[in-house]
């Protein structure tokens, strides 16, 4: 007999990482040889969800993130955690294939060209029928579930075929492109249909939710007012739910005497500069790395900066290595990295510190709290919650953020210093006026842009979303 749920989460991902059983911690599951131990990962979507996931019994369903057959279902931290098993093939076609070398570089404005191949088609299909069945099993009569995200848009057409009584809301955490370019999407009707399976779509930005209104009708012919679309008999609602982190965490981080110790020692490694300016991004072609250092390299060419009075360090976290374009993009960044490095560097004074590796959490903050400037500078980009964590940690203490025009955080943090990141001029002159803002109109920007951010973070997000599904008749 299967426990059902009255509240169901569905991602890629369990929200959960696998550690060495000899690790302190954490919760076994199987018996002998297939004994294995799992942590609860960090992140704002299970921070944010987890009170409301204990408080109602839920379930979460994903991806365990080894191939091959899934482990029984567990529970951990007080949530009920449901595998789905994915293969080496799975994980190659669906994932690697469809979700990130078709649909990811679409949604992003055709920043890398999208690759189309039937197979990836045909097994995305079939994974996204895969979670559709579990989320199906688990959920109780008039359940709420809540889909995440651009690898599983065909579930909740999936999921409502199978439990007409669900109540179903989805969000897509990635930006929602124009007509023009979803149209070039071969599986366009089959994805556009899948997503209205919800009765709540969500997006990062209200361009996105009409971006997705309009579609309907030029594609389907779906009657709409304001932001409802009338769909087989049903209403089907399209919003904004701007994403954001949990405040209040990355704050006591930054608060933490070890991690403010920390800060000051990163600041003295690197040789007390008078001036640090930082990226932390995943290594995506979308995240304007390449732009970014450019833009540093002709300051430095032109006089504006020098080293060593600044220093830049480039946190790159590995991403999708086995995906073409992610190779092609390692290559030309370190290319970049070294010829600075070699026209403006000097023996143990590097210009650029370019570190491809993850961190913690607590290091991150304390990289944070050592920056004078932070630079984020997407092409495109849903939100970019790494813009929102520099703020909070940055407490009193004021410093100054670039943040690209085509982030979605950008319609939120209007105190950064703008930029369009196609413009590498634009670049430059945003970077220089953080490097030398005055330091009361630099706390005074981070202070409004705090205020906003402890006003709406990742709880209100949440709550945000599942009142406005609960709401819907």
């Amino acid at each position: 007999m299967v426990d059902r749920s009255p509240f169901v989460v569905v991602a890629n991902r369990l929200p959960v990482d696998e550690v060495t059983t000899d690790t302190p911690g954490g919760r076994v599951t199987g018996s002998g040889d297939s004994r294995r131990r799992w942590r609860r990962s960090p992140g704002g979507l299970v921070t944010a969800l987890h009170p409301v996931l204990v408080e109602r019994h839920g379930t979460w369903i994903g991806w365990s993130g080894s191939p091959g057959p899934a482990p029984e279902p567990f529970e951990l931290d007080g949530i009920n955690l449901r595998p789905v098993p994915l293969s080496e093939e799975d994980l190659e076609r669906y994932y690697e294939g469809q979700s990130n070398a078709t649909i990811w570089p679409l949604y992003h404005d055709n920043v890398e060209p999208p690759v189309f191949r039937r197979r990836w088609r045909e097994a995305y299909r079939v994974v996204n029928r895969r979670y559709a069945e579990a989320a199906a099993e688990v959920a109780a009569q008039g359940a709420t579930v809540w889909v995440q995200d651009y690898q599983l848009q065909l579930v909740p057409a999936m999921l409502r075929e199978l439990r007409p009584d669900l109540k179903i809301g989805f969000f897509l955490h990635i930006p929602f492109p124009p007509i023009e370019l979803f149209m070039q999407l071969p599986q366009r009707a089959e994805v556009l249909r899948g997503l209205l399976g919800a009765d709540l779509v969500g997006f990062q930005q209200r361009l996105a939710a009409q971006n997705f209104i309009r579609l309907a009708r030029h594609l389907l012919g779906t009657p709409y007012h304001g932001n409802v679309i009338e769909y087989e008999g049903r209403q089907v609602k399209a919003d904004a739910f701007p994403i954001s982190i949990d405040v209040g965490e990355m704050q006591r981080l930054a608060d933490n005497p070890l991690v403010r110790e920390r800060a000051v020692q990163i600041r003295a490694e690197l040789g007390d500069p008078k001036t640090v300016i930082l990226g932390v991004d995943r290594l995506d072609y979308t995240k304007g790395i390449e732009h970014r250092l450019k833009a540093y390299r002709e300051l430095l060419a032109a006089g504006r900066l020098s080293v060593p009075e600044s220093v830049m360090v480039q946190v790159a976290t590995p991403s999708r290595e086995r995906v073409e374009h992610y190779q092609a993009l390692r290559i030309k960044v370190e290319r970049e990295v070294g010829r600075i490095n070699g026209d403006f560097g000097r023996v143990g004074v590097p210009a650029v510190h370019y570190l491809h590796q993850s961190y913690s959490r607590s290091e991150l903050a304390a990289l944070y709290c050592a920056a004078d400037v932070m630079m984020v500078t997407p092409l495109r980009d849903g939100m970019n919650l790494v813009a929102k964590e520099y703020v909070a940690a940055r407490l009193e203490h004021g410093g100054a953020l670039v943040l690209s025009e085509f982030a979605g955080a950008a319609g939120e943090l209007r105190q950064a210093f703008l930029c369009n990141p196609h413009d590498l001029d634009a670049v430059k002159d945003a970077l220089m006026r953080a490097v030398t803002v005055d330091e009361h109109e630099a706390r005074r920007r981070m202070s409004v842009m705090q205020r906003h951010l402890r006003r709406h973070d990742v709880a209100r997000w949440a709550s945000d979303f599942l009142t406005e599904l609960g709401a819907i008749p």
